[in-house]
């Protein structure tokens, strides 16, 4: 990317700001979120952050696993694999070829706008067809999804209490320097009860983007079948709490400096994406920490398998990541219940 490309964003932006007025965190999120992604491949050591596929194989390997299990269990019908947010492609390469092993060869689909990302998913998951959406996705066959740390970088809302009520907060501009502030106040009815008397200064964040997306998927899955997989850093709310965060060379960073230079994530509440799927009349099992759904899956045979070399990283996706990474499975209520959940 082109210096002159980095204040572009930041100057449409605070264009935007001085028009018509702050703008509310999730509009921020999003527009720096899609010029960020649009724009460079941020994975590895040499980028922003990694991601439990480019750690170790065994991530990938064991969802394939999981997969090929489901399908198995099912009756081995025609189905269609999907990952959203597909980062370089690894998890999926590494989940086809354990899938291939137990006769699983589906058809690919990756969800995935950035043209970065697309040509480094091209070199690893050979005759994949990609998709902007959900929209396009084949309607004809049960679908097998995995969803690893997507829903955190869709846009949040973030609600704040101030000592009059609850406000939206919003994004201002002043001087080129992007700042949250309390916006008009919002009615207490949308707020959760049990939070609604919280201190001055509490903040309450909720993704219409991930409930729209559940939703969706959640209707695809009762009316197709198949089953999704969501792994992400998260939560059970709702609940208090700012969790919006910016990265950038592995390390954090102000969310509200350089917008679209960094990462910028939100934990995300499974209980609501939960919620949603049964509403929609899927079943839902979890939420599960990552470290106990790795080791139910056989993580701990297949590092002893590898041997010494693959100890960290073991340790990383298992008790690093364990409890704060968490795994719920939606599915079809006729399918299968999904392996890893007690």
């Amino acid at each position: 990317m082109s210096a002159a490309a980095e204040p572009a964003l930041a100057e449409r932006l605070a264009r935007a700001i001085a028009l018509g007025g702050p703008i509310p965190v999730s509009q921020f999120m999003a527009a720096a979120n899609a010029h960020y992604y649009a724009t460079r491949d941020p994975l590895g050591a040499g980028g922003d952050f990694t991601t439990a596929p480019e750690i170790s194989q065994m991530f990938g390997e064991l969802i394939g696993a999981w997969a090929a299990d489901l399908w198995d269990r099912a009756g081995r019908p025609a189905v269609a694999w999907v990952e959203l947010g597909p980062g370089r492609g690894t998890l999926t390469a590494d989940a086809l070829r354990v899938m291939a092993r137990a006769g699983l060869t589906p058809p690919v689909h990756l969800v995935e706008t950035s043209p970065t990302l697309r040509q480094a998913q091209a070199g690893r998951v050979a005759h994949a067809t990609w998709h902007d959406t959900l929209a396009t996705l084949p309607e004809d066959v049960p679908l097998i999804v995995v969803a690893n740390e997507f829903f955190d970088a869709l846009p949040i809302r973030q609600l704040v209490r101030a000592a009059g009520g609850w406000h939206e907060r919003l994004v201002a501009c002043q001087d080129t320097l992007f700042l949250p502030i309390a916006g008009a106040s919002i009615p207490e009815t949308i707020i959760p009860p049990t939070l609604r008397a919280a201190a001055p200064g509490s903040i309450i964040e909720t993704s219409p983007a991930s409930v729209a997306i559940m939703a969706d998927l959640s209707a695809r899955l009762v009316a197709q079948g198949g089953a999704a997989l969501v792994i992400d850093y998260g939560y059970d709310g709702p609940a208090i709490g700012d969790t919006l965060q910016a990265v950038r060379g592995h390390a954090y960073a102000n969310p509200f400096a350089e917008p679209g230079e960094v990462d910028l994530t939100a934990h995300v509440d499974m209980a609501t994406l939960g919620l949603v799927a049964t509403a929609s009349g899927a079943r839902l099992s979890g939420t599960i920490g990552q470290g106990a759904f790795l080791r139910a899956l056989g993580i701990d045979q297949r590092a002893a398998a590898l041997g010494p070399r693959v100890a960290a990283d073991r340790a990383r996706l298992v008790e690093e990541m364990g409890e704060l990474f968490r795994v719920i499975a939606v599915s079809h209520p006729h399918w299968p219940q999904p392996a890893g959940f007690a």
